[in-house]
C-alpha cells in the first residue's frame, strides 16, 4: 500500500486516522489470485493476514487443513504466508485459503517437474480398481496400474464397503507410504495428474544396473527375486538390477513353461551364467546349481539294473524313455518284445511307465542302452551256439532255428 499525495494536498498533510486511510490505495482482490501477507494473529479458529488491504485478510480453519499442527505451533507473528482468494468481501473480511493456494502451487509445481523430467515423492492415498491415488505437492492425482513396479494389482483385494461403480482396492499396507514417481501430464483445467513410477525407477534402476554389473562375476552365485515371467523364461531381481533366466536354463529336465518352475516374488539363488557389459545384460540359471545328472548318472545307475521309466516318443526303430530329468535312453524295437514286431506302438504309447533294464550307459555322449524285453521276470538270455566241425547234426540243427 502507499500514501497519493497530490501537489494540492502537500500543504495540508493529513493529521487523522481517517483522512490517511481516505488518501491510501489498496490493491484490489479478485478471487482466485494468489497472494502473499503477513501473519497478523495465529489460533485455531484462523489466521488473520496482513495483505495490504482496509481489511485483514481471513483465513478460516478449514481452510488451512495442509498445515500441520507441529507447524502450525511454529507460525509467529510477522511470518510470511501464501494464500488464495476465496471471497473478496465479507463481513469477516476477505477470505483466504492456504489449502487451495498451496494446491495452485503444486499444479504450477507438476507442471515444472513434467518438463523437467525429473522424479518426486508422492504419498499414497488409497487404490481402484485402475491403479494408486496419489497425492504430490498438496495436488491430488492417479498412478495407473501399468505404471506402477512396487505394488503389485495381485496384493489388491476389494475394500469392504466401498461402492460398486467406485471399486476401491484395499492397499491398507501402502497407504500413507511415500511412492517416488514422474509426472506425465498435467492438465489444470480437467483437475488431472497422472503419475508413473515405473518411469521414476527406470532411470534409477539402469544406474543401479551400471553399478552390478561392475561387480558381477560369471560363475558366482546371487540371492533374487523373480519379478517377471514370460514364456521365453524368468526375470530376476538381484537388487536393483534384473538379469533373465532363459527357459532352457530352469531345469536340466524339459520345461514347457516357467510357471511349472518358478512363480512371481519367490526368492530364490541363482548362477550368473554371463555378463554383457556392453549390452547392459545379465543371464542366469538356475539348472547350473545343481550338477548336469549326465555327469553324476553312475552314482545313480549302473548297467544291469532294472528301473522305471516313461515312454516319451515312438520311432521306426524303437521308443525314447525317461529315468528322470534330462536322462532318457533308447529301447530298440528288438528289446520291446519277445515277439517280433514292425513297430513299437503295438506294444507300448507314449506316457506308459515300464520297467527296463539298462544295458549300457555313455554319459559322454548321453546315452542309453534299454530293454524291456530283459526286465521281464523270469527272462533267460539267449547263449549263442557254439558252431563245431565234429558236430554237423548241431549246426543243422542251429541253420532250422
Amino acid at each position: 500500500m502507499f500514501i497519493n499525495m497530490s501537489p494540492e494536498s502537500q500543504d495540508t498533510f493529513p493529521t487523522t486516522m481517517q483522512e490517511i486511510l481516505e488518501q491510501i490505495e489498496f490493491k484490489v482482490l479478485r478471487r482466485g489470485e494468489i497472494i502473499e501477507g503477513a501473519v497478523m494473529k495465529a489460533d485455531p479458529d484462523g489466521i488473520y493476514l496482513n495483505i495490504g488491504h482496509k481489511e485483514e485478510g481471513f483465513i478460516p480453519s478449514n481452510e488451512m487443513k495442509s498445515i500441520s499442527s507441529t507447524e502450525f505451533q511454529e507460525i509467529s507473528e510477522g511470518d510470511s504466508l501464501i494464500a488464495f482468494v476465496l471471497r473478496p468481501e465479507s463481513n469477516q473480511g476477505p477470505i483466504l485459503s492456504i489449502d487451495r493456494a498451496r494446491g495452485e502451487e503444486g499444479w504450477r509445481d507438476l507442471q515444472k517437474l513434467m518438463e523437467s523430467d525429473d522424479p518426486v515423492d508422492g504419498l499414497i492415498l488409497g487404490f481402484n480398481r485402475g491403479g494408486c491415488i496419489l497425492e504430490v505437492a498438496n495436488v491430488q492425482g492417479f498412478v495407473p496400474m501399468s505404471q506402477l513396479v512396487t505394488i503389485a494389482h495381485e496384493t489388491l483385494k476389494p475394500k469392504e464397503g466401498a461402492p460398486e461403480d467406485e471399486m476401491m482396492l484395499d492397499g491398507s499396507e501402502y497407504v500413507g507410504k511415500p511412492l517416488t514417481v514422474k509426472v506425465l501430464e498435467v492438465n489444470r483445467a480437467r483437475n488431472r495428474a497422472i503419475f508413473s513410477e515405473r518411469s521414476a525407477m527406470k532411470e534409477q534402476r539402469e544406474a543401479q544396473k551400471a553399478e552390478l554389473i561392475e561387480v558381477l562375476s560369471e560363475g558366482e552365485i546371487r540371492k533374487g527375486r523373480v519379478t517377471g515371467i514370460s514364456n521365453f523364461g524368468a526375470f530376476v531381481d538381484l537388487g536393483g538390477a534384473d538379469g533373465l533366466i532363459h527357459i532352457s536354463e530352469l531345469s536340466w529336465g524339459m520345461v514347457n513353461s516357467p510357471e511349472e518352475i518358478v512363480s512371481v516374488g519367490q526368492e530364490l539363488d541363482v548362477y550368473v551364467l554371463k555378463v554383457d557389459k556392453e549390452g547392459m545384460k545379465i543371464a542366469l540359471s538356475l539348472r547350473r546349481l545343481n550338477p548336469e545328472p549326465w555327469d553324476t548318472i553312475s552314482d545313480r545307475y549302473q548297467v544291469g539294473d532294472i528301473v522305471q521309466a516313461t515312454i516319451t516318443k515312438l520311432a521306426d526303430f524303437g521308443a525314447f524313455a525317461r529315468l528322470e530329468d534330462s536322462i532318457e535312453g533308447l529301447i530298440h524295437v528288438t528289446e520291446i518284445s519277445d515277439n517280433e514286431i514292425s513297430h513299437p506302438q503295438e506294444v507300448v504309447s507314449e506316457g506308459d511307465v515300464i520297467d527296463v533294464k539298462i544295458l549300457r550307459i555313455e554319459s559322454d555322449r548321453k546315452r542309453l542302452g534299454l530293454s524291456m524285453m530283459q526286465a521281464k521276470e523270469g527272462y533267460v538270455e539267449k547263449q549263442p551256439e557254439e558252431e563245431s566241425p565234429d558236430s554237423p547234426d548241431e549246426e543243422s540243427t542251429s541253420s532250422d532255428d
